[in-house]
């Protein structure tokens, strides 16, 4: 099927859209986000590879940091270039970049190598996210088709998450972890080939929506944007908990690393279990013109006391469970929040409010284990349970003047700037 057309969409809120009636772009892109992935080793192996060269613990931490800052600046820049220069294009450039980057930071010792090469690498390492955002939004016109496509995309990203974990300590044992990097740059490449070979060729349709492109500055000044990123970092802080914080409540419990793997298996099992289940439920409540405000803040509040109850546990069936319990709300957290931007983003600015959104996973990431520590070091693991739902709970909360605002405004804000006069 061609990636250009779309057939007709079903009737709004069906419970189950076709998956044949998807494009075969889309295909492309949970393809690549699956591949990208479940060989993406670079970041969950990195900090074993700077040990493995001798670095202290203190200077891992400021390497992670820097891989941290590239993240966050990557979903900005690929979702600016996405708009301005198009959405395969952008794709392509960062895969590209990433296949080519990453075999380099494998070679590198140096202090200042190893952290240009880990800024380089965060900017391209989930380039993916705002341009596939853009282009779903684009090709799949009816929302309950939306949402189930972002339902099975985030299901590729657990799935990918769990075989990386898995395939990257076992490959690290026989291969050594540089050749981590080369298998993961050898992936990119793929997702990079998969991208020029599916996706539109839309730098012609970019250059002509150019003079139609809303200002920068109305895009920032749109505040629901910004209170659905403020929601999303309160919810996804304690989404990332479960690869951030929970090693550290486990180590603290004397735990061991093998009862980490025990949590991640958790995890995966009960996003396969759950995903096919929620979908299409979730689906029908994206048909309604209303964005899934409410929804969204129900997620957050899952989230805060599925990871919260980590908190209270010391065992690894008791981390498990803790895990288990805020699948659910992740689940139906990414349906919603990319419900709430698809909805609230103008046709031209939807890759940079993608990329402003997208930044907000890699705020979380840095925020977690930093709270985690804090709350461990002064009241435990009760505080740390107490801090956690308190955050869930501030992300729910930020729901409500984000729901007055889109329930005021049935139109964007953002409007376009106007064209030239011909001449």
């Amino acid at each position: 099927m061609s990636a250009t057309t779309l057939p007709a969409s079903p009737t709004k809120g069906s419970a189950q859209p076709a998956l044949r009636s998807w494009p075969s772009a889309i295909w492309a892109l949970l393809l690549t986000t699956l591949v990208a992935r479940s060989f993406g080793f670079a970041y969950p192996f990195l900090s074993y590879h700077l040990k493995h060269l001798g670095y202290s613990t203190e200077t891992v931490g400021q390497v992670l940091a820097v891989f941290g800052v590239g993240w966050l600046l990557g979903q900005l820049l690929t979702g600016w270039a996405a708009d301005r220069f198009g959405r395969r294009r952008a794709l392509v450039t960062a895969m590209a970049t990433a296949a080519v980057c990453l075999p380099l930071m494998a070679q590198e010792h140096s202090f200042a190598g190893v952290c240009t090469g880990a800024l380089i690498t965060g900017i391209v390492y989930d380039a993916a996210r705002p341009v596939a955002s853009a282009v779903i939004a684009h090709l799949v016109t009816d929302d309950a088709q939306r949402a189930a496509v972002n339902g099975w995309r985030n299901f590729a990203v657990n799935i990918g998450a769990a075989v990386t974990g898995a395939l990257g300590g076992l490959l690290a044992g026989h291969l050594g972890f540089q050749a981590l990097f080369w298998i993961n740059a050898a992936a990119c490449a793929v997702c990079a080939l998969i991208a020029h070979r599916y996706l539109l060729d839309d730098t012609a349709a970019t250059a002509l929506h150019t003079i139609t492109r809303p200002p920068v500055r109305a895009v920032i000044r749109d505040a629901r944007l910004w209170l659905l990123c403020a929601a999303s970092v309160f919810a996804l802080t304690c989404a990332a908990g479960m690869f951030t914080a929970l090693p550290m409540l486990m180590e603290d419990d004397g735990l061991a690393a093998g009862a980490y793997g025990w949590t991640q298996v958790a995890n995966a099992g009960t996003v396969i279990m759950l995903t096919p289940l929620f979908t299409p439920w979730l689906s029908r409540r994206c048909g309604s013109q209303q964005p899934m405000i409410g929804t969204l803040a129900a997620s957050a509040l899952l989230l805060g006391i599925g990871m919260g109850s980590a908190g209270l546990a010391d065992t690894t069936l008791g981390y498990s469970l803790a895990v288990a319990a805020a699948v659910p709300g992740e689940i139906v957290f990414f349906i919603a929040a990319s419900d709430v931007l698809n909805k609230i983003s103008p046709e031209s600015a939807r890759g940079l409010y993608a990329g402003i959104w997208g930044a907000t996973l890699a705020v979380a990431v840095i925020i977690a284990p930093v709270l985690a520590a804090v709350s461990l070091a002064s009241g435990g693991g009760v505080f740390a349970a107490l801090t956690t739902l308190a955050v869930g709970t501030t992300g729910a909360a930020l729901c409500v003047p984000l729901a007055s605002l889109t329930h005021r405004r049935t139109t964007s804000p953002v409007t376009a700037a106007p064209a030239p006069a011909a001449t």
